[in-house]
């Protein structure tokens, strides 16, 4: 677990500066065929830069995240595990904010998509239609791959009951 006053105020406001304008915060849908809620609901912070030095400092101060290079040279930091999540970037930019409206706005949206994932309330249809609403204008309403009419539709299907993960014969 990061403890943020540990991070130098130097750097720290470097990076949150950083992050207010190349940063995202992004919650994804995917389909899932072995979970009886038929969505798995995503978190995920990233940056991605040609230049590998600043992520390289975000994943050190961070202390969590993954960094990996496209075909074309671009390099992405990007943390999508909810735990460091919670524990590490969440912590840091409530330290170390964002100046801009639209990342303050989109920050305390992202964090209140996390409790209702650290809540559980995710695997629920009412849960989901939170996070619906509360993604809405996130990231200025950003293209989506699913619609929300598409994980509606889905998510009427009755033979997927919301129980949580299923458990998988093995």
């Amino acid at each position: 677990m990061l403890n943020p006053r540990t991070v130098s105020s130097e750097i720290g406001w470097y990076l949150a500066g950083f992050a207010d304008g190349e940063g995202s915060f992004n919650v994804s849908f995917r389909p899932r065929e072995d979970y009886q809620c038929p969505w798995k609901v995503s978190l995920c912070f990233n940056i991605s830069q040609r230049d590998p030095v600043v992520l390289t400092l975000f994943k050190r101060h961070l202390q969590c995240g993954t960094m990996r290079q496209r075909h074309d040279g671009v390099w992405y930091y990007e943390v999508n595990n909810l735990t460091p999540i919670l524990e590490n970037v969440i912590p840091f930019f409530d330290r170390f904010h964002f100046l801009s409206a639209k990342k303050k706005r989109d920050f305390a949206k992202f964090k209140q998509i996390a409790e209702i994932i650290r809540g559980g309330q995710h695997e629920t249809r009412e849960g989901i239609e939170e996070i619906l609403k509360i993604r809405d204008d996130m990231n200025d309403g950003g293209k989506r791959r699913y619609s929300h009419e598409e994980i509606r539709k889905r998510l009427e299907n009755p033979q997927r009951p919301y129980a949580g993960p299923a458990k998988l014969a093995g």
